[in-house]
């Protein structure tokens, strides 16, 4: 096992250069994420409208017509109350007004 594992127990004095590889294709990538991310800093620094139009919630003509909930219930109820009305006034019209409609009841 005598030089398979790091430059200190190598007996014939080589020096194993993995380790430093790694470190060098390590230090290669971490380099590349810098100047990727200054990059895109400095593409978002000066496009900032252009991101923000794209991350921003809709138009507000969009959202107004989209109706609040409450609104629309309110709206709902409203439009029957008005048909009720309106269903009463064509009965009450239709029929004269006479006690002709009423219920008697006795008691025995």
């Amino acid at each position: 096992m005598a030089g398979s594992f790091g430059a200190m127990g190598d007996d014939d004095g080589s020096i194993d250069y993995t380790v430093h590889e790694a470190w060098n294709e390590a230090t290669n990538v971490y380099l590349i994420v810098i100047l990727v991310s200054v990059a895109l800093f400095m593409y978002a620094k000066r496009n900032k409208r252009k991101i923000m139009r794209i991350f921003s919630v809709p138009p507000t003509e969009e959202t107004s017509s989209e109706p609040n909930f409450y609104d629309t219930m309110s709206k709902i109820r409203l439009r029957q109350q008005l048909e009720m009305y309106s269903i009463s006034r064509k009965y009450d019209y239709q029929q004269p007004q006479s006690q002709a409609d009423s219920v008697q009841l006795s008691l025995e």
